[in-house]
């Protein structure tokens, strides 16, 4: 079976840092992004964003590049190709952006599930995250300007992300093929009892 690589999409605030170190802690391999924004130890983002200075960020050979509130992410060519060798499921961020210039190279191996979530769940978020009311018009705004709403009509995933972050995470691991129903004596035991289920049902 060919290597996945999972992309997550979505607004500010969807949950794309929270359900990536979730999977991180799980063991799944996960594609750093180079920003020459500076992001702090303690930030949960320092575990998928990595600080590089703008001459050293513009010598790199990225495969993806995109710029966000005056500053550059990228993602190495060579870190793509890495994970797809030696590595079964993998993920990380992208925009729209980014998946459009990614898909040139890998189309086929390169899956992305958008993270749905409404206005009132995005600003709570926010507010909870000690963003002032003009960082979260900006991001509100920058969200309806480059249509990040509508993202998910062009993803091959839609998961909403706006309850509890098991439920979320178990639809994710549904999609990437890590939940699978145990053999069918096993599920006929959990179902029924017992390995045979009754006549009648088995019947029907």
């Amino acid at each position: 079976m060919a290597n996945k690589i999972f992309a997550f999409v979505g607004p500010y605030a969807s949950g794309k840092t929270t359900i990536i170190t979730q999977l991180m802690s799980m063991g799944i391999h996960c594609i750093k992004t180079y920003t020459t924004r500076d992001i702090k130890e303690k930030d949960p983002k320092a575990r998928i964003y990595i600080h590089m200075s703008r001459d050293e960020f513009l010598r790199q050979d990225f495969i993806v590049k995109v710029s966000y509130k005056g500053h550059y992410y990228g993602v190495l060519k060579k870190d793509v190709l890495w994970a797809l060798e030696n590595n079964g499921i993998t993920v990380m961020v992208l925009d729209v952006n980014g998946i459009k210039q990614i898909n040139k190279l890998i189309k086929q191996n390169i899956f992305t599930i958008y993270l749905m979530a409404d206005y009132v769940v995005l600003v709570d978020r926010m507010l909870r995250k000690g963003l002032r009311n003009d960082e979260i018009k900006y991001h509100l705004e920058y969200a309806e300007a480059n249509n990040e709403f509508e993202n998910w009509k062009t993803t091959n995933y839609v998961i909403k992300n706006t309850g509890k972050l098991s439920v979320a995470l178990e639809q994710i691991l549904a999609v990437m093929g890590l939940m699978t129903l145990p053999p069918q004596e096993k599920f006929n035991q959990i179902i029924w009892g017992s390995a045979t289920p009754p006549k009648e049902d088995a019947e029907s």
